[in-house]
């Protein structure tokens, strides 16, 4: 439930930013915070958020970043300005951010049986699909009555996971890592380093890669990212520790994660574009394009745990990788004059890919990890993902606005997504299953 809110939070603003604007004003770069504040600081304090989930504990921590994800949504419905909302989308986002690995690391505490984990990681996988599912037709519907409710339908949901999580035993002391200080260094740097690349892509894609705050950027970015390096390489307690990062699973399921999610929301983000812009469709008409991908890419995610029990977690990463690359490919392939339906068919292979791949690549990295690192390793690969995601919306954005032309634009982003997802397929043949006792 908490993987839920947090998915469709990342949808369901997209359609219903015409209804903010005429609501609360501002412009154009305002707007965007509104849904790029919330990505800038769901990337930037995953790490952190992982390594709090190590050292306080899965349930504390999933019931702190659900209580503050709750209180902003309600913050954001009643927000009476945009800069307001903007503030409160941030929060939203440290939320989400600590909602990620807390939800993970609950579900390593409570099967420690990788098969029996496999299968719940699916569960989990599925209410991300939901959330997908639910966000674009959502947003385009409730902002038709009031644009305020795509934020309070969060405050049930969010009550209900808190009301069950209190029902939930606690873990052993033993299934967490010990109380050890904080790596401030380490964290801090981490925060400046994943906001600066953020801020970055971001900000380039509206004033290029030579306007002052984005060199700016880069310079906080390099500088942040040295400070992490050497704090982990040389600190007491480090937040991740260079022998997690030196772990080649780990690095080839972060490399896969920021793939995938470059695909999936940079597709979701071209075609709401494309769909308003070029073919004309309403917003609610356009959230419902995207119901066949998502109601079916719901079937595909309890289906990755039976796929790798049968074949093995990595044969469902590669054969989820290739179906995305397929679906990017014939997007980037159908002309400007195909129909509608045409390309609402051909989104189903990208968004199914993800589906399969996603929950046997979050398996077998926690297959790789002791029990007391799951949060830690679960915020890496999450923040990947999310730094994706949004250089996706960055870069591919610049595209769309420098050709001057969005079929072109949309051809070439399409295009270097592909590539993306065809260099992380060839590196999946790196991953190994773990040793079983």
């Amino acid at each position: 439930m908490g993987f839920f809110v947090i998915t469709l939070d990342a949808l369901v603003v997209n359609v219903a930013l015409p209804s903010i604007r005429s609501s609360l004003g501002g412009d154009i770069t305002g707007l965007q915070w509104v849904i790029d504040g919330y990505t800038l600081m769901f990337a930037a304090l995953l790490l952190s958020a992982g390594s709090l989930t190590d050292r306080l504990g899965a349930r504390r921590t999933f019931a702190v970043g659900l209580a503050v994800f709750v209180a902003a949504s309600v913050a954001c419905g009643l927000a009476p300005n945009l800069g307001v909302l903007v503030v409160a989308r941030l929060v939203q986002g440290g939320g989400a951010a600590v909602i990620v690995p807390s939800s993970l690391a609950l579900i390593r505490e409570a099967f420690p049986d990788a098969r029996s984990r496999a299968k719940a990681i699916s569960v989990w996988a599925l209410g991300g699909s939901a959330g997908s599912a639910a966000g674009p037709v959502a947003g385009g519907f409730l902002s038709q009555v009031d644009w305020r409710l795509i934020f309070f339908v969060n405050l049930p949901v969010g009550l209900i996971a808190l009301a069950l999580l209190a029902r939930t035993p606690a873990a052993s002391r033993t299934a967490h890592a010990p109380r050890v200080p904080f790596d401030w260094t380490g964290q801090l740097s981490a925060v400046a380093a994943m906001g600066a690349l953020t801020f970055a892509a971001i900000e380039a894609g509206a004033d290029g890669f030579t306007a002052p705050v984005v060199l700016i950027a880069i310079v906080v970015l390099v500088v942040a990212g040295v400070v992490f390096v050497l704090s982990q390489a040389r600190g007491r307690h480090p937040m991740v520790g260079l022998a997690l990062l030196r772990e080649r699973t780990m690095v080839v399921a972060a490399g896969i994660g920021l793939a995938l999610n470059v695909g999936f929301y940079g597709m979701i983000f071209l075609l709401s574009l494309y769909f308003q812009q070029a073919k004309g469709m309403s917003a609610l008409a356009t959230g419902l394009a995207f119901v066949p991908m998502t109601v079916l890419t719901a079937f595909v995610s309890p289906s990755a745990a039976w796929f790798a029990g049968r074949f093995g977690a990595r044969m469902p990463v590669i054969t989820g990788q290739v179906a995305m690359m397929a679906g990017l490919v014939l997007l980037a392939l159908v002309p400007a004059s195909a129909p509608t339906w045409l390309m609402v068919a051909v989104m189903v292979p990208v968004g199914a890919g993800g589906s399969l791949a996603v929950p046997a690549l979050t398996s077998l990295l926690l297959d790789h990890v002791p029990a007391r690192q799951a949060g830690t390793a679960s915020g890496v690969l999450n923040t990947s993902r999310q730094v994706g995601g949004a250089l996706a919306v960055a870069v591919f954005g610049a595209l769309i606005a420098g050709r001057g032309h969005l079929a072109t634009g949309l051809q070439t982003s399409f295009l270097i997504a592909a590539a993306a997802v065809l260099l992380t397929t060839a590196v999946s043949f790196l991953l190994r299953p773990a040793a079983r006792a």
